[in-house]
C-alpha cells in the first residue's frame, strides 16, 4: 500500500468508528451451523479464517504455509451509512507466508483493503472470502480452495476435511477473559488432507500434506491485563491432534482462561483445563526488525491424555513484521512420546495486539 492511500485509509477509520458501537458478543448456546457458519459473522467486531499447513514435494522439500483473511469492523450493525463504495462496515486484509524449511527462508506478504467496488469481501457464493487475487473458496461441506500469490510465491491448494469440525470451549464458546462476551466462538478442522502447487522464486513444487483450519469470531475478546497468547495446532503422526493455547497476563503470568483439545486417534474431542498442561519456554529468538523475543522451543506436558512433548521452530526467523502488529507465525516440529508437526502463533512480543483488545 501506498503511503498517502495508507494515510486516507486511517482517515476514514477514524470517521467510521467515532459512534458509540453495538456489537453482538459471543454467550453460550451458540448453535453451529454448517455450512453457513463457514462463511461471515458481521454483528461481530472482529473475525479470521485460518490456514496453516505442513506439505512435502515430490522431491522432498518440505514448506510450510499461512494464510489467514481478517474481517476488523468498523460501523456495527445498528448504524446506517451513507450509500458509498468507499464508505465499508469492515475493514478486508489477509496475510500470506511460505516457511521454506529446506533453505530456512520464510517469504511473507498482507494485503489491506476497504472493500470498495467489490475488490474484497466475503460471502459471494461459493467464495468466503478474497482480496484481489488471494481466495479462500469452499469446495464442499468442509473442504475449501485457497489461491494466494505475490512477488513470485503462491499457493494453489485443495483442502479436504474427512472429520467435522471440532468446537472448542463449551457450550458454544471459547472463554477469553472474565465476564460476559469475554469470549469468542471458535471450532476447527483439524486434519484436512491438502494438495496442489507451492511456487517459490519461480520453482514449482508438487506438494501434499496437512492443513489446519481455525475460524474464530467475537467482539474485544481480550481483558486490559492480558498482554498476548501463545497458540499451537499439533497433528501427531499416528492420529490425533492438539489444540492449546495460554494468554500471558501484563505482570507475567499465565490467564486462568487459558485451555485447549485434545482429539484422540477416535476423533473425540476432550476440553484441556488450565490446571491439566504444563507449558514451558527452553529456546528464544529475537528478531532483528521488531526486536521482539520469541520463545521458539518449548516442553507440553498433559498428564491426563500422557502427553510428553517437545515442540520446536523448524528454523526461528519465521515472523510476520506486519503493521499494525508483528507477530511469530511458524511451522514446529513435535518430538517426545508423540511425533508429528505443527503450527505455532505468538502475539504480544513486539508490541500491543491491534483490534483484539478491551476497550
Amino acid at each position: 500500500m501506498k503511503f498517502p492511500t495508507l494515510i486516507r485509509f486511517c482517515c476514514f477509520l477514524l470517521v467510521v468508528s467515532t459512534a458509540p458501537a453495538d456489537w453482538r458478543v459471543a454467550l453460550p448456546g451458540w448453535n453451529y451451523q454448517f455450512p453457513s457458519d463457514h462463511g461471515s459473522h458481521p454483528d461481530f467486531k472482529t473475525e479470521w479464517w485460518y490456514f496453516t499447513g505442513n506439505l512435502r514435494a515430490k522431491g522432498g522439500e518440505e514448506l510450510g504455509y499461512q494464510l489467514t483473511f481478517f474481517r476488523q469492523g468498523v460501523a456495527d450493525p445498528s448504524r446506517s451509512l451513507p450509500s458509498s463504495e468507499f464508505l465499508q462496515r469492515d475493514v478486508k486484509f489477509a496475510h500470506f507466508a511460505v516457511s521454506d524449511i529446506s533453505k530456512k527462508k520464510f517469504h511473507h506478504f498482507q494485503k489491506l483493503s476497504r472493500g470498495a467496488f467489490g475488490d474484497a469481501g466475503f460471502d459471494d457464493g461459493a467464495r468466503i472470502a478474497w482480496i484481489e487475487s488471494w481466495s479462500c473458496e469452499r469446495a464442499g461441506l468442509h473442504d475449501f480452495r485457497l489461491k494466494a500469490g505475490q512477488d513470485g510465491v503462491s499457493v494453489n491448494l485443495q483442502l479436504v476435511s474427512p472429520n467435522a469440525p471440532v468446537i472448542h470451549g463449551r457450550d458454544g464458546v471459547s472463554q477469553k477473559a472474565a465476564g460476559e462476551g469475554r469470549a469468542s466462538h471458535y471450532y476447527s478442522l483439524t486434519r484436512m488432507k491438502t494438495s496442489g502447487t507451492v511456487v517459490i522464486d519461480g520453482l514449482e513444487y508438487q506438494v501434499e500434506g496437512l492443513t489446519w483450519f481455525d475460524h474464530e469470531w467475537a467482539t474485544n475478546q481480550l481483558a486490559s491485563h492480558q498482554s498476548g497468547w501463545d497458540w499451537f495446532s499439533l497433528q501427531f503422526e499416528e492420529g490425533g491432534e492438539l489444540m492449546l493455547f495460554q494468554i500471558r497476563t501484563k505482570d507475567g503470568g499465565r490467564d486462568e482462561f487459558s485451555s485447549g483439545t485434545f482429539v484422540d486417534t477416535a476423533g473425540k474431542a476432550h476440553k484441556v483445563e488450565l490446571a491439566d498442561f504444563e507449558l514451558e519456554p527452553i529456546e528464544w529468538w529475537t528478531s532483528s526488525e521488531s526486536k521482539g523475543r520469541y520463545p521458539v522451543a518449548w516442553k507440553i506436558k498433559i498428564p491426563s491424555q500422557g502427553l510428553d512433548l517437545t515442540v520446536r521452530a523448524r528454523f526461528p526467523d519465521q515472523e510476520l513484521a506486519a503493521a499494525p502488529f508483528a507477530y511469530w507465525e511458524g511451522s514446529v516440529s513435535v518430538e517426545g512420546n508423540r511425533k508429528g508437526r505443527g503450527y505455532l502463533e505468538m502475539t504480544g512480543y513486539a508490541g500491543r495486539i491491534v483490534g483484539m483488545q478491551a476497550q
